[in-house]
Order: structure tokens, then sequence, then C-alpha cells
């Protein structure tokens, strides 16, 4: 005695065994990390053709899905490595992005440029714009020593 499971697979309902269902599922999980663009649509387009080849081959509604329709029908659409090579699970670390004061392109204490550094700015510009604001916007001086005293000069 087999425990059956009932899947959608393209948007049909199957009865599959335990073991058909665990392939099938590690199949299309598998097929899912070696498509360029593993988008709905794609994996889709890739259940709806195993879902036409399911319905082809059993003869009524009532049938089991069994490994050995798997198998066949894995055979039919490709391996997984047909689809592409496997994208790694890891994603590669990037590197995170840390207000720091600068110490080459400072004049009086970094903020400046390491502001300019942050947003990827020309430093003089960041300057020039400070000033302005310290001018003509409001912005304190005292606001320049608070930035001073928290952010961390660089390394």
């Amino acid at each position: 005695m087999k425990e059956t499971i009932s899947a959608n697979v393209g948007g049909r309902a199957f009865t599959l065994d335990r073991d058909a269902y665990d392939r099938l599922s590690d199949y299309l999980s598998d097929v899912r990390n070696r498509v360029n663009d593993p988008t709905d649509e794609i994996m889709a387009d890739i259940e709806a053709g195993i879902a036409d080849i399911f319905s082809q081959t059993l003869s009524s509604q009532g049938m089991v899905v069994t490994l050995q329709m798997v198998e066949a029908t894995i055979s039919r659409m490709g391996k997984p490595e047909d689809f592409g090579p496997a994208r790694t699970t890891t994603q590669p670390k990037s590197e995170v992005k840390q207000l720091r004061r600068s110490k080459k392109d400072r004049s009086i204490a970094g903020i400046c440029g390491g502001i300019a550094n942050y947003f990827n700015l020309e430093s003089s510009l960041v300057r020039l714009v400070v000033l302005l604001f310290i001018l003509f916007g409001g912005l304190s001086l005292w606001v320049y020593i608070i930035l001073w005293l928290l952010i961390p000069e660089e390394e």
C-alpha cells in the first residue's frame, strides 16, 4: 500500500503516489534553480507541459501517477541540466556601504567628503550645498558639529 497525494500540476488536479510526488517536486525545484529567469510564467509553462504528458499517459482520471510515469515525463521534458547550470544558493556578500568621515577628502572634519563618498557625488558640490544650507537654509553649525561627533572616521 502506498500513500497518495493530490497535487495541482499546471492548473490540473492529479493524484500522485508519494515517490512520484517527491521526485516531481525535486525535479521542479532543480529546474527553477537552473532557469535563467525563474518567473512564474516560465515555471507555469513547464508545469503545463508536464500536466499535458500526464493527461496523455493516464487512461482515466482516477488513475494514480507513478514514479515510472514521472521518470518518463522527465525524460521527455529534459533533465534539469538541460535548462542551464545551477545557480549558487548563497548570494555573494555585497559590501554594506556605511557613512564614514573621510580621512583623505577633508577640509575640516571629513563630513562632506564622507557624505560625497557615500552618495557617490563630487565632494566640492556637497561642501557648497552644506555651506549654502548653513548660510541661507537654516542649517545650524551645531548640526555639523553633532555629525562630526556621531559619524565614525574611515579606517
